[in-house]
């Protein structure tokens, strides 16, 4: 395994494949998981490997699926439903939030839906204001539902593994701009997704950038650039939105001085605000330099041109202007 690179949709083949063959009571069920349309390479002949009981392509019904496999994690299973758009899985929110999120504090601990929710984020190509919805920002509102969104191609595959063999309901968010990343990962080795926190990506002393997903990959494109012109940033990924786990970001802005938050949902009511707003209340007085700035999508559906697309979106450039001109503050 160390000699093979992998890209971010085969990352997420493999850890399917690992807990499958690992744990018989695994199973996935969604739509559209025996079609290379609907989820890439992410479950490449999954259903021919491991046979149709396992691997479920139901009907259109995100609420009977997802419904379905609350279920079955009350009986003992650990189901992974997957959601090849996550603006259709809205249909399935009374299992998740209500259901799922709820069931171990109502019931004292003794129930326990162990289900793993993957949610993929469609966007770009002209799609539109109903296939291009990433609402992280949502889910990690509920206490009781664990919210993952890896960003690297060895995240993809660990976290995923964490989300399934972990006791509480966890909604899994992985990003399709992500899937053209690759790496060499090493060995499977399971880990406690409770212990899972922020990872420094890159290492500065300029200003803190903090990302969750595609944002993170944004924020670590942008400090290559900037470390062309000798300035440093340290990049944060946040990887686990809920519970957020804010010390080592508190620890790296009070390095810096400095910081900007990127986010791939909207601004208004965003998870950049919540990570502001935690750190404000956290960190010393005047601590900070300068203002936070946060980087998001406007607050308008998106487009469904693609010249529109360009100026909706948020690029590499923008994380680049950001950070010049918050740095550009203390020179004058």
């Amino acid at each position: 395994m160390k000699n093979k690179k992998y890209n971010y949709g085969t990352a997420i083949l493999s850890a399917f494949e690992y807990l499958l063959k690992k744990y018989p009571e695994v199973f996935i069920i969604g739509q559209g998981l025996w079609s290379p349309w609907y989820v890439g390479n992410t479950m490449t002949n999954l259903d021919k490997k491991f046979g149709v009981e396992r691997i479920i392509d139901t009907p259109v019904s995100e609420s009977a699926s997802t419904g379905a496999a609350v279920g079955a994690s009350l009986a003992g299973m650990k189901p992974i439903v997957v959601h090849p758009r996550m603006d259709f899985m809205l249909y399935a929110m009374d299992a998740m939030v209500n259901q799922a999120a709820n069931w171990s504090q109502m019931f004292g601990g003794q129930a326990n839906p162990n289900l793993t929710i993957r949610a993929i984020i469609n966007r770009g190509g002209e799609q539109g204001a109903q296939h291009s919805q990433a609402l992280h920002a949502w889910f990690s509102h509920v206490p009781g539902l664990r919210v993952v969104m890896p960003s690297t191609v060895a995240d993809a595959r660990d976290l995923l593994i964490a989300s399934v063999l972990c006791k509480d309901p966890v909604m899994y968010i992985d990003d399709r701009w992500l899937y053209d990343q690759e790496d060499y990962l090493p060995t499977i080795k399971e880990i406690d997704l409770k212990n899972q926190n922020p990872k420094i990506s890159i290492k500065g002393k300029d200003i803190t950038i903090v990302g969750s997903g595609h944002s993170s990959f944004l924020a670590r494109e942008a400090a290559k650039i900037l470390k062309k012109e000798n300035i440093y940033t340290e990049v944060i990924d946040i990887r686990v939105l809920n519970p957020l786990k804010t010390s080592l970001i508190k620890k790296s802005v009070m390095k810096t001085k400095n910081l900007l938050v990127v986010d791939s949902g909207w601004t208004s009511g965003g998870f950049s605000a919540e990570i502001i707003t935690k750190l404000v209340e956290e960190l010393p007085t005047n601590c900070l330099k300068n203002s936070p700035v946060r980087i998001a999508l406007p607050d308008a559906p998106a487009p469904t041109s693609k010249l529109l697309e360009k100026n909706y979106y948020t690029s590499t450039d923008d994380l680049v202007r950001a950070t010049k001109k918050i740095l550009k503050k203390l020179k004058r």
